[in-house]
């Protein structure tokens, strides 16, 4: 890049440097011999970089991370979420969502199942 081009940029901006002087420098062989040789391995641990901060590849880590779980669910339970089309996980943690706070609304502790509804519930061994 020329003076001339500089110039036309931005007139009213002053820089630290002379830069027709670093313009007219012509690199000599003991200079080329001081700059490392840039190879694939380089390349690959280099840091991208942006107005002088570090850029971050792939997605961002998410504050609010789910854990994955294991559920077994009763297919009449469980194929009307999954004919509803994409999202259907979405929708059953929307619908448990719901439940947890209507059962506290209702001043219930726990989403526990009532002895009338035929099933067991073991105690976690997390809880004890």
């Amino acid at each position: 890049m020329t003076a001339n081009k500089r110039s036309t940029r931005n007139s009213s901006r002053k820089i630290g440097s002379d830069l027709e002087k670093v313009d007219s420098h012509v690199v000599t062989p003991e200079e080329y011999e001081e700059i490392p040789e840039l190879t694939a391995d380089w390349f690959e641990k280099a840091e991208p970089h942006v107005a002088g901060k570090p850029v971050r590849r792939g997605r961002p880590p998410k504050t609010d991370t789910k854990q994955q779980v294991t559920l077994r669910l009763s297919p009449d339970v469980l194929e009307p979420f999954k004919a509803s089309g994409r999202g259907w996980q979405t929708r059953i943690e929307d619908t448990l969502r719901t439940a947890l706070k209507k059962g506290a609304a209702a001043g219930i502790a726990s989403a526990r199942p009532t002895p009338d509804s035929g099933r067991s519930v073991k105690p976690s061994k997390r809880s004890a």
